[in-house]
């Protein structure tokens, strides 16, 4: 290397040593320094090299100078060697020194993000210092209120228990005066059953003993119409009207009535010599029983059973199983009415005095009161029961009603306000067939029932005083009728299975009579009053056979 070479490397290691002179380039100065003191070495070592050089243009050099030059050259290799190591060298600082740069950038924009998080921390270091202090009052508010929770939670135990033993004590004092009240309802229930039972009775039996006295009074004028008509005789020489009550003996008429059976018979109550019949041939007839002739054909729904027919005077009514009942005239056999109104098959049916209302009894477990007086009908009076009924009369002053049904029991009802006055259950077994009150005496009942026997039920007493049977007597209907002679001294009804009629004696409370005409079972007779002709008593059977009896 020459003088000027080095001259210029020893300048730019001192400019760039001025510009930069961190603690970090020490090392690097010291190193100069050692290679300053190399390079005047070597230096000297070249002007010794020019000497011999132009002593050996002069001459052969000595082995010594050989050597001193290969020495100087080696070492001329090495400085090179160090220079360019330190250029790699100051490279790499420069390299470094960007680096550091850039690290030093970024340590201030950090050490900027590190105050900027230092105040956002002593903001929340106030924060959460404030928040401290609100928990504590809060605890110390909590605290507090806990502490008077606890008081009022006390006090609601105490109450509470307090509460309860209060209800304890009232419930005992409701139930005791409950207690006492339902001894005291139950003894005032009693005493009001007792005491309407009484006036029920009381009322029943001034109604039936007026009926009877009224009863009595038309008997008697009965039997002296009948007594006054004069002497009417028959074939036979039987009188007819002048001897009262007449037992029936023998068949006067014996008609084909009607196609199907014959389920009900009733003598018109004024003596006009007309009986009227109730068919399952849907029909309804009235007969002459002095000639045996039908009057009139009322008809009802076609294949509808008429169940139950009454009559009085000029009017006639026919209950059926649709469910409704007619009214018609028989003079001009037009129906005037058609009482609709129950749920069920209507069983059984009567006029009450003076034919201007009409009772009818349903399969649907209710009665109904009609008023027919009027150009429309009006149902005025409903009263239910819990047994299907099957049979129904009144008493003659229509202010009562007894009806039986298929529960075997009795029922009677007030016909002023439905109101049931009294009850006899369990009278027959397998249901009633047919009540009747006895004429003459308004305390009597006549019925009949499944058990195939007769009873004469006496009211006063709620039993049955005296009862009719016999081997060949069987009920096998539910509508089998029976009946009262007018004065009240004979019962009578036929037999289901033989066909036979049985009169019985109540006087004597024996059989009077058995008599034949029938081919088949009888279901239903009747006992009238007479009218001209002195005809009382008919039968009807299963095959519409109607038997009038002299």
């Amino acid at each position: 290397m020459d003088d000027g070479s080095s001259s210029i490397l020893y300048d730019l290691i001192k400019e760039r040593n001025s510009i930069e002179s961190p603690p970090a380039l020490v090392s690097l100065q010291n190193l100069y320094d050692a290679l300053q003191i190399v390079a005047d070495s070597l230096e000297a070592n070249a002007k010794i090299v020019r000497l011999a050089s132009s002593l050996d243009n002069k001459g052969n050099l000595s082995k010594i100078e050989v050597k001193l030059r290969d020495k100087i050259q080696l070492l001329q290799d090495q400085l090179n060697e160090k220079l360019e190591k330190e250029v790699e060298a100051s490279a790499n600082y420069v390299r470094a020194t960007n680096e550091l740069s850039k690290l030093k950038d970024r340590a201030i924009a950090n050490s900027a993000e590190i105050d900027r998080l230092r105040e956002e921390n002593k903001r929340a270091e106030n924060n959460v210092a404030a928040m401290s202090s609100r928990l504590k009052m809060a605890e110390h508010t909590a605290s507090i209120a806990e502490k008077h929770y606890v008081a009022f939670k006390d006090e609601m135990a105490t109450l509470q228990k307090e509460n309860i033993d209060l209800k304890a004590e009232n419930t005992q004092l409701v139930n005791r005066l409950v207690s006492e009240k339902e001894k005291m309802m139950a003894q005032f229930n009693t005493m009001n059953e007792m005491n309407e039972k009484l006036q029920k009775e009381i009322s029943l039996l001034r109604s039936m003993a007026k009926a009877d006295r009224e009863k009595l009074n038309n008997h008697n004028d009965g039997d002296n119409n009948i007594t006054n008509s004069g002497d009417q005789r028959i074939k036979g020489g039987r009188m007819w009207g002048s001897g009262g009550v007449i037992v029936p003996s023998t068949p006067k008429h014996v008609l084909n009535a009607h196609t199907n059976e014959i389920t009900s018979i009733r003598y018109d109550p004024d003596c006009t010599n007309l009986v009227a019949t109730a068919s399952s041939d849907s029909t309804v007839k009235i007969w002459d029983t002095g000639s045996g002739k039908v009057r009139a054909t009322l008809r009802g729904s076609s294949g509808q059973p008429m169940l139950g027919v009454d009559f009085c005077s000029d009017m006639v009514i026919g209950c059926s199983s649709d469910k409704t009942c007619r009214v018609w005239k028989s003079k001009t056999e037009r129906m005037v009415h058609q009482l609709a109104g129950h749920a069920s098959k209507v069983t059984c049916c009567r006029f009450l005095p003076g034919a201007k209302e009409v009772l009818t009894g349903s399969a649907d477990r209710s009665f109904r009161v009609w008023d027919i007086d009027r150009t429309t009908y009006k149902n005025t009076l409903t009263f239910r029961h819990g047994s299907s009924s099957t049979c129904v009369d009144t008493s003659s002053d229509s202010l009562t009603a007894v009806s039986g049904h298929l529960d075997g029991g009795l029922r009677f009802w007030d016909l002023r306000s439905g109101d049931r006055m009294a009850e006899i259950t369990d009278l027959h077994e397998n249901g009633v067939t047919s009540v009747m009150c006895s004429p003459t005496d308004g305390t009597k009942l006549l019925t009949n029932g499944r058990d195939s026997i007769l009873k004469i039920v006496d009211i006063r007493m709620c039993d049955s005083i005296q009862s009719f049977s016999d081997t060949d007597f069987r009920t096998t209907f539910n509508w089998s009728a029976s009946t009262y002679s007018p004065d009240g001294n004979y019962v009578a009804a036929g037999s289901g299975t033989s066909g036979k009629v049985f009169v019985w004696n109540v006087v004597k409370n024996k059989l009077e009579k058995k008599l034949e005409a029938h081919g088949a079972g009888v279901e239903s007779v009747a006992w009238g009053r007479g009218g001209s002709n002195g005809q009382q008593f008919s039968s009807v059977d299963k095959d519409g056979t109607l038997v009038l009896w002299a």
